[in-house]
């Protein structure tokens, strides 16, 4: 790497829009630079074998070059991402998986900064495509996400103590305040188990999964001050129209 180029760079591609007649712009997230702005030049041409590759939730090396903030891609190679020894090669996301891969995309854009390096982002973002990828544990991977996701953009969730500095109990309720954390309330919306889980990063009870669904939507509700997820509304309308989804299905995605 020089000051003004970097070569076979861990990423992959969040969102892409076309640019001129035969270039796309896009939106990567990279290991060591965070999210990044690229120029494929020309790759829409017919004959381009690169237009096939820079598609979201494909494990890319990219290679790129330029001192201003859009950079201009130079080369990109698929990469053999580094995965737990009991998990097979990385398929791509089917069906509603392919959905909430969206989602975890656009909260990604919504809440890091370009050119903020956040390697814990970019190791939980390939982590959790993974899980969605081999439907194992597709709610708590998406919960999972949303919580690194929130630590590293500044908003870290108090779990530990209410807002009275008292430790959390399992067998107490709580309600939620992204200003203060845990309240202590009888008729709180949270099991102190759910908090519980949530801080220790161990989502396997059906209770806390449902819990955490709600406390997670309204922390990053009142993050995102009034924006409204795009991937949420088409996940609404994709589960409006196909009547056979059951509710087991539906529960994980936001």
């Amino acid at each position: 790497m020089t000051e003004t180029a970097v070569y076979l760079q861990p990423a992959f591609i969040l969102q892409q829009q076309k640019y001129r007649e035969t270039s796309l712009i896009i939106d990567a997230l990279s290991r060591d630079f965070g999210r990044i702005s690229l120029l494929a030049k020309g790759v829409r041409k017919t004959k381009s074998k690169t237009a096939g590759l820079l598609q979201p939730f494909i494990p890319l090396s990219l290679s790129f070059i330029g001192q201003a903030e859009l950079k201009t891609l130079t080369a990109v190679e698929r990469r053999a991402a580094c995965l737990p020894d009991d998990m097979p090669p990385f398929s791509g996301l089917q069906g509603m998986a392919l959905y909430c891969g969206f989602y975890i995309n656009e909260l990604v854009t919504c809440f890091l900064h370009k050119y903020d390096p956040h390697p814990e982002v970019f190791e939980a973002y390939q982590a959790c495509l993974f899980s969605l990828a081999e439907g194992r544990s597709i709610e708590a991977a998406l919960r999972l996400f949303e919580l690194q996701l929130m630590e590293a953009s500044g908003y870290a969730l108090q779990l530990e103590y209410d807002n009275h500095d008292q430790p959390i109990e399992p067998l107490k309720k709580y309600r939620f305040e992204a200003g203060q954390g845990p309240v202590a309330a009888e008729n709180g919306a949270f099991s102190g188990k759910t908090l519980q889980a949530l801080n220790a990063k161990e989502l396997t009870d059906a209770q806390v999964l449902g819990e955490a669904k709600i406390l997670m939507r309204k922390v990053i509700d009142v993050h995102l001050q009034g924006k409204p997820l795009k991937s949420r509304a088409v996940i609404q309308k994709v589960i409006a129209a196909t009547p056979t989804v059951t509710h087991h299905q539906i529960r994980p995605f936001p």
